[in-house]
């Protein structure tokens, strides 16, 4: 990729757009009744998904941009458990007929701070009040330095059938400067405790871009991870912003790796996971060419919600925590993000919404355009405007940043259909983002485009 379109484009701060439009943009217009009224009409046998937030860790990783606290004691974990239990079934009380789910995702936080008994619980109050399939996915994020052999069997026995695991980096130095220390062992003994459970699922996570971070760190990272032959990769470029996330402000901004050299390690990742056999979905996630994952990218059915790219085709995504966010088809709802506004609203037997987004025809418009260019690094957008009952030519007429990215080469057009050629995908947001009528009137800051 050229410099001067690196120094044009990659210092832009844009959406991960898991959602359209961003939750910036999402009021307290939308609350907790209107969101009784969403799931009071969802249209029957309409299929669900289901995300549990449970914002706990051990120790704060100054990296971190998850909404999560810390807590060496059980108690205040118990505590949220007992309350999750209730929102449970404050939510199921008000559907008409609670919807058959196909996949549950625990995300954190670390939600396997928990004790085993209390995830079993908690999986037997989803089954208990909704009509679970027998296969779906059901998924939890791990932090391998605190899984003990107790939870891993426990996760086997519910049901978990997927887990991501952090890593981020192997080098001691990067883990130093993160405070994150963590073993290949730990890992390895994490994957194979959960393996030996029944969790055949393996996901690991990575971030390229962190202070000290060099190619050949990220390389070698990479290579120990391939020892565990893992499903599914994800890699994400570390997003530094102190002014939100107060515990960066440990993290030297000067030791932070520039543009060229962020995209020179998210090169060299890339190059390994390909000549290992890993097939990139998307933007940042890679998988083995079997996993459902790389399937429905081949059959054009990969989807993109809050957890990133997805193989879930739901159109209902119930969240259920502190700041978890859901989607139904008339809109977002966000439940409250401090924990205790949350456990208030809860304690008091009333839905946890404290904001969310109404979606117009424009919206529903504009989102799957920008979920197409994110999920296949093309578009068709003659195809999705006919089935808006929208003219495609009016549309990219009206799309102002299209011209020069055109110009540039990160997209090219063929009649109606756009495609982001190889060598310019890790600009796949800032073409995205010439679909978002709302870009710059949040005030939000988001992550460097690359």
């Amino acid at each position: 990729m050229r410099e001067d379109l690196r120094a044009r484009y990659g210092d832009e701060r844009l959406p991960r757009y898991t959602s359209y439009p961003p939750s910036p943009h999402f009021t307290a217009g939308v609350g907790a009744a209107t969101y009784a009224d969403w799931l009071r009409d969802l249209p029957a046998g309409a299929a669900a998904s289901l995300y549990l937030h449970v914002p706990f860790c051990r120790a704060m990783c100054w990296y971190c941009g998850c909404h999560t606290s810390i807590t060496r004691h059980d108690g205040p974990i118990a505590d949220y458990v007992a309350l999750l239990r209730q929102e449970i079934d404050l939510v199921a009380a008000r559907l008409d007929a609670p919807p058959p789910v196909r996949h549950i995702h625990f995300g954190g936080g670390t939600p396997t701070v928990m004790t085993p008994a209390d995830f079993a619980g908690l999986i037997a109050a989803l089954r208990a009040r909704f009509p679970v399939d027998p296969a779906a996915e059901i998924a939890v994020e791990i932090d391998p330095r605190t899984l003990v052999p107790e939870m891993a069997a426990a996760l086997g026995r519910v049901g978990v059938n997927r887990a991501s695991l952090g890593v981020q980096s192997f080098d001691p130095v990067v883990q130093e400067a993160i405070r994150r220390r963590q073993g290949f062992e730990a890992t390895a003994s994490a994957a194979a405790a959960l393996r030996a459970a029944g969790v055949r699922g393996i996901n690991l996570d990575l971030i390229y871009g962190l202070p000290h971070q060099t190619v050949a760190a990220c390389v070698d990272t990479v290579l120990r991870c391939l020892e565990l032959r893992p499903d599914r990769f994800a890699v994400f470029g570390y997003a530094h912003v102190p002014a939100f996330k107060k515990h960066q402000r440990h993290i030297d901004a000067d030791t932070l790796p520039d543009g060229s050299a962020r995209q020179a390690q998210a090169d060299a990742i890339a190059d390994t996971l390909a000549r290992a056999g890993y097939r990139r979905i998307g933007l940042d996630h890679y998988a083995l060419p079997g996993d459902p994952m790389a399937v429905a990218q081949r059959q054009g059915r990969l989807r993109r919600n809050f957890q990133g790219y997805t193989t879930d085709e739901s159109e209902v995504l119930i969240g259920l925590g502190a700041s978890s966010i859901g989607r139904l088809p008339q809109g977002f709802v966000q439940n409250a993000p401090a924990l205790r506004d949350y456990a208030q609203r809860i304690g008091a037997g009333a839905l946890a919404a404290c904001k969310g987004y109404a979606l117009t025809p424009e919206d529903r418009l504009r989102a799957e355009l920008i979920e197409r260019i994110m999920c296949d690094f093309a578009v068709d957008v003659g195809r999705i405007c006919r089935h808006h009952g929208r003219d495609p030519l009016t549309l990219l007429a009206a799309l102002p940043r299209l011209e020069s990215l055109v110009a540039d080469g990160l997209v090219r057009r063929e009649g109606p259909v756009l495609r982001v050629p190889d060598e310019a995908r890790m600009f796949i947001r800032t073409v995205a983002s010439a679909f978002d009528a709302y870009l710059g009137t949040s005030g939000a800051v988001h992550s460097r485009a690359a």
